[in-house]
């Protein structure tokens, strides 16, 4: 029996929500928030949006009908100052502020903005910039918002019952602890992008603002360090964008949403389950042993995928209206050749840009007849050296640019293009909505293997492939990106110039999967998690994910899957399925040894010395070895074996490591200089895996 959806009021909440007026747009989260709020209004339920004014209602007045509202909130501002970072500045300011809220209905959403003396600073950018920190106070006004919306929410909607919708963990951590013990303000907090996980921030600063909130709230402090010696894993996921270190009087902004918040949203089922994780990835094996892999683990119950979506826009415009070859033509390309298209914002490690810009380089020099359309949109002339001598050096074949251009220009420019490039770095990519929109115009998309990006379904293998992937990266200056971009760069002209039809199939295919990302099929997934938590019901963890995730204590012995144990290397909870035999420990080996969990193997050999062939276990045991100086590393599916040696952390909380990459003398052995005491080897598999090995072994 189908239980009729309620309706709702939901309030949607976050720092930016102004995607109705392209004026006061600064980021993609804005317009996400103002399509979905429309689906849901169009669905028959009330929907509010709270957000900061920005000093910008004198020119809200201009365009929209701006009500003012009843509603003044004066109270101080507590901010407690890390004297680490504020030095110059007390212990604790308070600033006296007064808030007042203001009112758009547009579209059947009604638009709360408000104003206070911190909240109207920063017109023209919002954000406060990161190098006011330590300097300039404005760098608290997210949190002065945060506060402002808790009081708001109160002092507004009082007893009516409201869903509220919270948007990235750093921007609204203070929320669901403060509205925890009010049944009628259930909070679903969404990670919009994937920041460092343990992301903290001062914690008295937070416990001064919650007891401000009369929000009585225990924060979940992490415990000190068991030492000081430094550590080449932590120290390296710096450079990984993964993970940074923190001061013990710190508390993690995601634990205080998922400890607290009723549901976690993401917005693709690749994010949710890369962020529960980071599987395959430099941080994983540090992550198990962080509290905060505990509370992800405790809370996964309450995660759900509420999705993205291609703007409506987008799907509307049909591409074969495009005249190609006046596009290409006037672009100075030919429209004979195969076309290939990227389009992001400028950030060359996370874009994979540098990548790519080298790919392209090196085919068109060995004289590939493509064109290539290369978008690094930063607002202003790129000043990469690089980028303009690649540019120079390819004019005819190569057309870069920089500057924002209509949105019907750049749907042309996809429409025009055979294939689309994104090789997007470090799994920052949640959705990746401007690949969606060239796969939409029928683009074959030539993209990394990122989970935030699996839902395109560039990396399927069977006969739902979107088109090709190349490895995922989490280095800086990554030559084997380089290296499989100018592969599949190569591969995808030989398609496009003897399969045809195949290419065809492709770009069908890539349109269809992209065109069922709409705004109406979010909101679907949000509602259906909305509706059971407006009822009061509990969410259940589901079994596929504890299984994915190897979290076995949570799952009954009737669900456990063989595959799921062997890709986990558990060999106890296996003993809860059937007896451990050689014959399974022979599976549970194979498997720890392509995924290079050699701890896995050495267990495996330890209670069946017998069950691997003694040629297969003395790879396992003389993978390194140590002579005259030189350390040589045989492992025949490593693509690269980096050794990282700590860096000295005295005086620098943030040393980094020093990181050396060992020559590669022949297919899967690797040489380089001995390595000093503390050092750990870094392996890059041909699947992509990044895993961690000791340099010491028994």
């Amino acid at each position: 029996m189908t239980v009729p959806e309620p309706r709702m009021h939901i309030v949607e909440t976050y720092f930016e929500c102004c995607g109705f007026d392209h004026t006061f747009l600064q980021g993609g989260t804005s317009v996400y928030l103002w399509n979905l709020s429309k689906a849901f209004a169009a669905r028959g339920h009330k929907v509010s949006i709270v957000t900061p004014a920005h000093g910008r209602l004198d020119d809200l007045r201009g365009r929209y009908d701006v009500e003012d509202l009843h509603y003044t909130d004066a109270y101080t501002l507590p901010l407690v100052l890390d004297p680490d970072v504020w030095r110059d500045f007390p212990a604790e300011v308070g600033v006296e502020l007064t808030t007042t809220a203001h009112r758009i209905r547009l579209d059947g959403v009604d638009l709360y903005f408000l104003s206070d003396d911190y909240l109207n600073q920063l017109p023209d950018t919002f954000y406060p910039p990161y190098s006011a920190k330590g300097h300039d106070l404005v760098f608290f006004k997210p949190l002065a918002f945060q506060t402002a919306a808790v009081r708001f929410l109160r002092g507004w909607f009082g007893d009516e019952k409201t869903l509220v919708h919270a948007h990235e963990p750093y921007y609204h951590y203070l929320l669901p602890a403060a509205l925890r013990d009010d049944p009628l303000k259930p909070v679903a907090g969404t990670v919009q992008s994937n920041m460092p996980i343990d992301k903290k921030v001062y914690a008295p600063e937070v416990r001064r603002l919650l007891g401000l909130l009369d929000a009585d709230v225990p924060l979940p402090l992490d415990p000190p360090p068991t030492t000081d010696r430094p550590d080449p894993v932590r120290q390296y996921q710096q450079l990984t964008h993964l993970h940074y270190d923190y001061p013990p009087d710190h508390v993690s902004v995601y634990r205080l949403v998922l400890e607290h918040a009723d549901l976690v949203d993401f917005l693709s089922p690749g994010q949710l389950d890369f962020y529960a994780s980071f599987a395959d990835t430099p941080f994983e094996s540090l992550f198990r042993e962080l509290p905060v892999a505990r509370s992800v683990r405790d809370n996964a119950h309450k995660m759900f995928v509420g999705g993205c979506a291609i703007s409506d826009q987008w799907l509307a415009w049909d591409p074969a209206e495009v005249d190609r070859a006046r596009v290409l033509t006037g672009l100075g390309l030919d429209p004979a050749l195969p076309t290939f298209f990227h389009n992001a914002r400028y950030a060359l490690h996370h874009k994979g840009q540098l990548e790519l810009l080298r790919a392209v380089d090196r085919v068109l020099t060995d004289g590939l007849a493509a064109n290539f359309v290369v978008r690094c949109i930063s607002g202003a002339p790129l000043d990469d050296p690089f980028f303009r001598e690649v540019a120079d050096r390819h004019k005819g074949r190569l057309h870069l640019e920089s500057h924002r251009v209509d949105e019907r220009r750049v749907f042309e420019y996809a429409a025009a293009s055979d294939f689309c490039l994104f090789p997007s770095k470090f799994e920052m990519d949640t959705f990746l909505i401007a690949q969606g929109e060239a796969m939409v115009c029928g683009a074959v998309p030539i993209a990394t293997a990122q989970q935030g990006m699996a839902h395109f379904g560039h990396a399927r293998t069977g006969a739902d492939a979107t088109g090709f992937a190349v490895n995922r990266s989490f280095a800086e200056d990554d030559a084997l990106l380089t290296d499989a971009l100018t592969a599949r760069i190569r591969e995808a002209v030989t398609l496009w110039h003897e399969d045809p039809a195949r290419h065809r199939e492709l770009a069908e295919r890539a349109a269809e999967a992209a065109r069922q990302f709409t705004w109406e099929h979010c909101a679907d997934l949000h509602l259906a998690a909305f509706a059971p938590l407006w009822r009061g019901e509990t969410p259940r963890l589901p079994v596929e994910r504890a299984l994915h995730h190897g979290w076995f204590d949570l799952v009954a012995d009737a669900d456990l899957t063989e595959e799921a144990l062997l890709r986990h290397g558990d060999l106890t909870a296996f003993e809860r399925l059937a007896p451990l035999d050689a014959a399974a420990a022979r599976r549970f080996y194979d498997a720890a040894w392509e995924r290079a969990d050699f701890a896995t193997c050495r267990r495996v050999l330890d209670r069946f010395p017998d069950a691997v062939p003694h040629d297969l276990s003395r790879l396992l045991h003389d993978r390194l070895r140590i002579v005259d100086g030189t350390l040589t590393y045989r492992l025949p599916h490593a693509e690269r074996v980096e050794l990282v040696t700590p860096g000295d952390q005295r005086g620098h909380a943030r040393a980094l490591p020093a990181v050396r990459r060992l020559d590669r003398t022949a297919p899967g052995v690797f040489e380089g200089p001995a390595p000093r005491p503390g050092a750990r080897l870094l392996l890059t598999l041909s699947t992509g895996r990044v895993t961690w090995d000791e340099v010491c072994h028994d």
